[in-house]
């Protein structure tokens, strides 16, 4: 009887499965024909269900024969029904449209995500964009790997990054230009660096679940500030949602490095932030007890485990008049690297430089990050609106670099095991931060035609480096037993103190009229800004010198606290360039008309900006400029062209004239001694121009596909590049200096792919670039008549500083609506590009190419609560500098890391992997 049932059973269900069949289809929005993700499909009378993917497509399994009515239900959408007759031999392919409920939820609709927050608007927002230019949703940054914005934006093609000591990216390359040539917006909002030299802006500042979208401009038009080549980043920031909305998130991860090694702290409570200096007037003699031990007293252990997390709440109040949103987010991590660096010099006799000494390094940095954002905005009437919003961002780095040096020159003998050793262990303690308020009107006049826009805008840049230690021991290796002995002679210990700020007052007015002209609406813009900047720095440094050198390590002292110290220079040094005042006052305005037919959609017009700026050096020492000022005018014309091919692909053509100014210090003259080269700046700097031309085909089928390949070329006078130079009134010093090279080229093409198949898609980027750029390089030479060598200057033509030839993106992603999962598994490939400029011909530093691969996941659940991961640099991705050539001489020093391939390496910076996992709640 038993078998006699299971047969039957069996039976059943052969009969069954021979009558399953499959039910597929699309859903999409009837207005905008793009697909619906993660609607709800479902037949009436069964439990049979499902959701749709990425692309709109849905399969119900299983279905038997038979007549089936099918419901599409979608929230904010009116549910749609539809009869169908499933049969065995020929199932219909079902295309659902949906229409938004009423008129009062459209509205909300595209308030509350027309932002560019989920993927469906900010490809809406990139097709309909004047400018050309790249979106990465809010949605998209929120489900990614990254934990900063500079993370975020090295997914983008056309961008690759410079990192900093973590791994970390930290400053964008756009198009193959440097991170000089582009500024950084908040809301549109132009806003100051605090780095002590430059203008560019340190991205990795930034939290990135602060961000609405992120938005590349690639091109400008006349009301954009035109001091951008490469380009200009938009950080838009959240806005106030219809409904009351909390978003919330909470993790906690670790450094493989640091589960690997231990991590090196000292106690930064303790320092002091202003240095004797400033504390007791410049007469003051300063002792030892005036700088504290804290910033010496060295600890290792495992360190607590990262935590970051974020808080945003917002809503609209007295009939959606009144928005408020606030917004915070903190980071606190450790991390750290490896390395290996190898010090060379150029000499006569050789092509290449040959290596004198090797450095293993140990960093281990303590990152603080946290920011706040908040916006009011207040609707007056349909024609009048007032917004006030504050962005405040702060970025602390507590870093230990411990270094152990072995010199090959002097009593080097890898054999026996036997070597020179020099120890130096560096405390750093670094505050940036960055805040912005803005003031700004909305008003529409005479019956709409005439918008006004103005904003009154405060903001100011800090970078505080504070009591800098840097102690110096000597040390020996005797029959492979590395020890340290005695202070270095000389200066042993240093205390350093920077600081400088960026104080920045503007305002902005657009007006734009329209009027008919041959039965098409004309916009006529016009406008400008006017900004006062005011920028302090300040340098102060004081040399030590030991009290008793013959004090021997692990007998007279254990613990560097111990020691006593003279202070050689009792006043400090504060006779540097570092210490000035610099102003920069920047007034323009623009032209621009707007008008879209049919087929083609024309932007054109010029912008004229004028700069005078300036600087004073406060202890000039004797140089004979201590102080210079720069004013120049220049008028920047611009023409964008898009030529509807249909509503769904177009030609989007660009060209704009722009420019590039000088950073503060790089026109103070004066060295600077760095920690790897000693620099200056150039009061002869000249600004660059650069004539800008793109062409891009963009192809946008539906919000589950986009397509956009394009061209760029960019013609740049003057660019500003570093070389090394002697120095004509120091001797034979030589300087890490900026200066103008002439003409540079700089092309290339770029190919975006976005393509989702249901619940799986593909994020592909690829850019390629050239450039050239000719400057001068010393060489050595030798006489065939007396055999003595003597150097030369010759030009030698290379790509641009920090330019990869070869960019690459590649994501896959994972999306399943109904089960509330979300994947990625995120890779990208930068090139070999220049990191340093060398002063001598070949010699130049590369980085090699490499691959950065990270990961990420969420769960959802239905209480509002997810579960996410994320995982980076899985790879374990190292950072290397080379040499495109060797000495003979380094392959006899028996290091088997210096020579591979004809290459030298210079550099090597291994950081590991690194994981977090956390929860997300959202009402």
């Amino acid at each position: 009887m038993k078998k006699y049932l299971q047969t039957l059973l069996l039976l059943l269900l052969c009969v069954t499965a021979a009558n399953a069949q499959k039910l597929k289809g699309h859903v999409y929005d009837r207005k905008t024909g793009e697909p619906m993700v993660g609607a709800t499909v479902s037949l009436d009378r069964t439990k049979i269900a499902t959701t749709t993917g990425l692309d709109g497509s849905f399969e119900l399994k299983n279905v038997s024969k038979g007549s089936y009515t099918v419901r599409v239900s979608y929230v904010l959408y009116t549910t749609t029904t539809q009869q169908v007759e499933v049969s065995k031999d020929d199932n219909p392919h079902l295309k659902v449209y949906l229409e938004e409920s009423n008129k009062q939820l459209q509205e909300i609709t595209v308030s509350s995500h027309g932002n560019g927050s989920t993927e469906r608007t900010a490809r809406r927002i990139e097709q309909q964009a004047t400018q050309v230019m790249n979106i990465v949703s809010g949605r998209a940054i929120e489900v990614s790997p990254d934990l900063t914005v500079a993370n975020v934006i090295s997914r983008v093609s056309g961008v690759s990054v410079e990192r900093n000591t973590n791994g970390d990216a930290q400053y964008p390359i756009l198009r193959g230009m440097d991170k000089r040539y582009n500024y950084t917006l908040v809301n549109g909002i132009k806003i100051p660096s605090p780095d002590n030299k430059y203008r560019y802006v340190p991205l990795d500042i930034f939290p990135s679940d602060l961000l609405s979208r992120l938005e590349y401009y690639k091109t400008l038009t006349p009301n954009l500030e035109g001091d951008a080549v490469g380009g200009a980043v938009n950080l838009v920031m959240k806005d106030a949602p219809e409904r009351f909305e909390v978003n919330a998130n909470i993790a906690g991860g670790y450094s493989q490095l640091l589960l690997d090694r231990k991590f090196m702290s000292y106690d930064y409570s303790s320092i002091n932030h202003k240095s004797p200096y400033e504390l007791n007037g410049k007469a003051y003699q300063a002792t030892q007890a005036d700088f504290g031990t804290g910033t010496l007293n060295y600890t290792l252990k495992h360190p607590a485990p990262n935590v970051v997390g974020s808080l945003s709440l917002g809503q609209r109040f007295f009939n959606n008049k009144l928005g408020v949103l606030v917004a915070g987010s903190y980071q606190n991590t450790y991390r750290g690297s490896n390395s290996i660096f190898y010090n060379t010099k150029v000499v006569p006799t050789a092509e290449y430089a040959a290596v004198t000494s090797r450095a293993d390094r140990e960093y281990s940095e303590q990152q603080k990050r946290y920011g706040v954002f908040s916006k009011i905005d207040y609707v007056l009437d349909s024609r009048n609106k007032l917004s006030f919003f504050n962005t405040y961002v702060n970025l602390t780095s507590i870093q230990v670099r411990d270094e152990k040096s072995t010199s090959f020159s002097t009593d080097y003998d890898p054999d026996k095991g036997n070597a020179q050793l020099g120890y130096s262990t560096r405390s750093r303690f670094t505050e940036q931060q960055i805040y912005s308020g803005t003031l700004r009107g909305d008003h529409k006049l005479f019956n709409d035609k005439l918008k006004v826009q103005w904003s009154a805008v405060y903001s100011s840049a800090e970078n505080e480096v504070p009591n800098n230690t840097t102690i110096s021991l000597n040390g020996v290796r005797e029959n492979f037993v590395d020890r340290r002995t005695y202070l270095t002679n000389g200066t042993s210990l240093t205390h350093r103190w920077e600081r400088n700020t960026d104080e920045d007052k503007a305002g902005y007015l657009d007006l734009t009229y329209t009027a008919p002209i041959g039965g098409v609406n004309v916009d006529f813009s016009a406008g400008g800004l006017y900004r006062d900047k005011e920028r302090t720095s300040f340098y102060n440094n004081y040399n030590l010198t030991a009290a008793n050198p013959s004090a021997l390590y692990g007998t007279d002292f254990t613990n560097y606290t111990q020691l006593n110290f003279n202070v050689t220079n009792p006043a400090g040094a504060v006779n540097n360039s570092l210490t000035n005042d610099a102003s920069e006052k920047i007034g323009a305005g623009y032209g621009m008309f707007k008008f879209t037919t049919k087929t083609i959609q024309v932007v054109g017009g010029a912008r004229v900006e004028h700069t005078d700026q300036g600087y004073r050096m406060l202890f000039p020492q004797g140089e004979s400029r201590p102080s210079g000022n720069q004013t120049y005018t220049d008028v920047l014309p611009s023409l964008t062209l898009k030529y509807f091919l249909s509503d769904k692909h177009q030609l989007h053509a660009s060209y704009f004239k722009s420019i590039n100014r000088p950073g503060f210090y790089e026109l103070i003259p004066g060295g600077r001694i760095g920690d790897e080269y000693n620099e200056r700046g150039n009061p002869d700097l000249k600004h660059a121009v650069a004539d800008n031309y793109d062409l891009r085909y963009e192809l946008f089928p539906d919000a589950s596909m986009q397509l956009l390949a394009g061209a760029f070329y960019k013609r740049i006078t003057n660019p500003i590049e570093y070389s090394f130079q002697a120095d004509a009134t120091r001797g034979q010093d030589t300087y890490y200096v900026p200066g103008n090279f002439g003409t540079a080229k700089n092309y290339g093409l770029e190919l975006d792919f976005t393509k989702f198949f249901n619940k799986f898609g593909v994020k592909a980027n690829y850019t390629y670039t050239h450039s050239r750029i000719t400057t001068p390089k010393d060489t050595y030479v030798t006489d065939a008549t007396t055999g003595d060598t003597h150097k030369i200057s010759v030009n030698q033509t290379r790509p641009l500083y920090g330019q990869s030839e070869h960019i690459a993106n590649l994501s896959f992603l994972y999306k399943d609506t109904k089960k509330g999962w979300d994947a990625q598994i995120a890779g990208s490939y930068t090139g070999p590009r220049i990191n340093t400029v060398s002063q001598f011909l070949n010699n130049d530093l590369w980085q090699r190419g490499f691959i950065q691969m990270d990961a990420s996941a969420e769960k959802r659940f239905k209480n509002n609560l997810s579960v996410f991961i994320k995982a980076g640099n899985l790879l374990n991705s190292p950072a290397k500098l080379f040499l495109k050539g060797t000495n003979p001489e380094n392959a006899t020093l028996k290091d088997d890391n210096i020579v591979a391939n004809g290459q030298t390496l210079i550099r090597s910076d291994y950081y590991k992997q690194t994981y977090l996992i956390g929860v997300r709640y959202k009402l």
